[in-house]
């Protein structure tokens, strides 16, 4: 089987898997809602209450996992093979902590004030997270740099940076009153349970603007993972293209982490996996990395909305459950 087909075969099962998951998540949850009636709630048929809450919790919330597995997959992804690092993430790096901060301090002066309540809800926090990523990034970048930034000087400082900020997030937290605490520890463990359209509004541009720019350039991606030297002996502007990948990486996971709160180890697994299926060539891994979040995150948002009914596991720690084995696994090997 031809590369080309190899990528096509494994992404029409991929997308099959996803739509079967959807469907499944569609019916489970607290309210069980049959097949049946899930078609029926969309023709127009159907209760009035089965369609509030397949069109205003479900639905909004199943399209918000699939973007976000997404977007984290593809951001960590770029991060391997720009660090060349094979067990670089998001999540590891410092780019979740400086999001996770930015929100932690949010909640802490903001709380109570006219910017945490209505329409700002929705819109102020997940800029916050946004903005500490792209601040977590440029420290790290900083930093990092000596007459140009090495992969390996990059993982070092993310590694801590993300220390650090773990610290101050933990420090921020302690002088919070408990209903406070709570909201930014649900937030930190990675929750997407209070998803609505306003949020799919809100990170669909960078999805749909970002993974293709990604892929498009998935051939500076492939000659970067060469060394440095190689890849300007083949006429790659390595610091430039470092930078613009960088930026990709760093908006998609900020955009992901802003609506779906920290989720850690999907930027590791899926881009593994998607190499064991299709190779390293990135014009074939970044797309089937970007399916493959979306399926496992999709898989993990049903596990912790159903295990412990009708109380809720955040995703973020059904995700870590899942991915810190393989982690483990990937160490060892390395």
């Amino acid at each position: 089987m031809n590369t080309t087909r190899k990528i096509m075969s494994v992404s029409m099962i991929l997308l099959l898997a996803i739509f079967a998951v959807f469907l499944v998540s569609l019916n489970m949850g607290t309210m069980k809602i049959p097949l049946a009636e899930v078609i029926k709630a969309f023709n127009g048929t159907g209760s009035e209450q089965n369609y509030t809450v397949l069109m205003h919790f479900r639905l909004p919330r199943m399209v918000i996992a699939i973007l976000i597995g997404a977007g984290i997959a593809v951001s960590g992804a770029i991060l391997q093979s720009v660090s060349r690092n094979a067990l670089a993430d998001p999540g590891i790096l410092g780019i979740n902590s400086g999001a996770g901060l930015a929100v932690v301090l949010y909640i802490f002066y903001f709380q109570g004030s006219s910017f945490s309540s209505g329409i700002w809800s929705v819109y102020i926090m997940p800029f916050a997270a946004l903005v500490g990523a792209f601040l977590a990034a440029f420290l790290i970048y900083s930093i990092a740099w000596k007459q140009g930034v090495t992969p390996i000087r990059l993982v070092l400082v993310g590694i801590g940076i993300n220390a650090a900020f773990g610290a101050l997030i933990i420090v921020f937290q302690l002088m919070m009153d408990p209903n406070n605490f709570m909201q930014a520890t649900i937030w930190l463990s990675g929750s997407i349970w209070g998803a609505s359209w306003e949020y799919v509004a809100a990170i669909l541009p960078w999805i749909l603007l970002l993974i293709p720019w990604a892929v498009y350039k998935s051939q500076h991606l492939n000659v970067l993972n060469l060394g440095d030297h190689t890849a300007a002996g083949l006429g790659v502007t390595v610091e430039r293209e470092r930078r613009t990948l960088l930026f990709i990486s760093v908006a998609l996971a900020g955009a992901c982490v802003a609506v779906g709160g920290g989720i850690a180890f999907l930027g590791l697994v899926a881009p593994h996996l998607a190499r064991k299926l299709v190779g390293p060539r990135h014009q074939g891994m970044l797309p089937v990395s970007a399916l493959l979040g979306s399926l496992v995150l999709l898989v993990a948002d049903m596990i912790g909305k159903n295990l412990m009914a009708p109380s809720e596991i955040p995703v973020g720690l059904v995700v870590s459950c899942l991915g810190a084995p393989y982690f483990i696994y990937l160490l060892i090997k390395d």
